[in-house]
């Protein structure tokens, strides 16, 4: 049984419209190097030029948020959903008439 990855709207576009796909299990680094081969230029997105996760990208597995866990070397087995989400941030520093 394959590891689900589960795609957000804003990564789809590398993933040919996909909003999941199928990968064998391995540790996270192992399933974003199958996604990159999959999907070339994958990688670059999730991934710094040092080889660690983009800071405004979260990944969990199975809800379990992996920075707190091993992190890239985190595994995901059999039958585990790995979530791959975009920090979200936005807001205004505009107060209004009420001061908040």
């Amino acid at each position: 049984m394959p590891v689900a990855v589960r795609i957000p709207t804003v990564f789809r576009k590398f993933t040919s419209g996909e909003s999941q796909v199928q990968v064998d299990p391995g540790t996270i680094g192992d399933l974003i190097g199958q996604l990159d081969n999959r999907y070339p230029g994958f990688k670059r997105q999730v991934l710094t030029d040092d080889g660690s996760l983009h800071r405004f990208v979260n990944v969990y597995v199975n809800d379990e948020d992996i920075r707190y866990i091993e992190r890239l070397d985190t595994r995901a087995t059999e039958g585990d959903t790995v979530s791959l989400l975009p920090s979200v941030a936005g807001g205004s520093d505009r107060l209004d008439d009420r001061g908040h």
